[in-house]
């Protein structure tokens, strides 16, 4: 990881992660508090974030638009709230985004806990001018990489939200489950026999990977899109 000096954001410098930095951080975390499966299968998300920073998720009530936010102070995470709202249908999707919002919130707290534990930690990531409270990162619909509509977001400038949506594929499709995951939907071509996911298969590890992983579908294309066809996936998130 390396830090650079940025204009945007609360901070003074940002932390710079290649993708493999955040997959490679994301199963050590895994791994450390053995949520790691032996075999493809739904990562326990919320047990997750209970044993890796100790504290149990809050579901409330928010504001309009809020999915949820994580309360940082100096001695690292405090606290993950989640909007109640989102899961208030009880459906298989609702509880898939719910899931998907606590792993970004969990990226927050592996990426960017250390941020807030400097001498003058920033007031906040609500924004200019906003009335949030000291420590707190804030994720509204428009922050976390997919909407109530299903749709994929895209990056406005917000590097530390683009940090947290990429740990979601990071804690809950763990690369390298998803390639023995999708290992029969995969072909070897190329003269040095590169992998690859093939366009009319693609659709079908997609279902696979939504189905195994326990997420919505908008999560495992992108992550999919990710590991066997990047150039795709930068242009939805930029």
């Amino acid at each position: 990881m390396k830090s650079l000096r940025t204009r945007s954001g609360p901070f003074a410098e940002q932390p710079y992660y290649e993708p493999h930095e955040i997959d490679r951080i994301c199963n050590e975390e895994l791994r450390a508090v053995e949520l790691y499966p032996s075999a493809p299968e739904p990562i326990r998300i919320e047990r997750f974030i209970e044993k890796r920073f100790r504290l149990a998720v809050v579901y409330d009530d928010l504001p309009p638009g809020v999915l949820g936010y994580t309360s940082v102070g100096r001695k690292g995470v405090e606290s993950v709230v989640v909007s109640r709202t989102l899961c208030d249908d009880g459906t298989a999707v609702a509880e898939r985004r719910v899931n998907t919002t606590l792993a970004h919130e969990a990226g927050h707290g592996l990426l960017h806990g250390h941020l807030f534990m400097l001498e003058e930690p920033p007031a906040s990531l609500f924004g200019a001018g906003s009335s949030a409270e000291q420590g707190r990162i804030l994720c509204r619909d428009d922050a976390v990489a997919v909407g109530s509509t299903g749709s994929v977001k895209r990056y406005d400038g917000r590097w530390w939200e683009f940090q947290a949506n990429q740990a979601i594929g990071g804690l809950l499709l763990p690369k390298q489950l998803v390639e023995r995951s999708v290992s029969r939907f995969l072909i070897a071509r190329g003269g040095l026999a590169q992998t690859v996911l093939p366009d009319d298969q693609r659709e079908a590890a997609v279902r696979h990977v939504a189905h195994t992983f326990d997420v919505n579908p908008v999560v495992a294309r992108i992550r999919l899109e990710g590991m066997y066809s990047g150039q795709k996936t930068r242009q939805m998130m930029l």
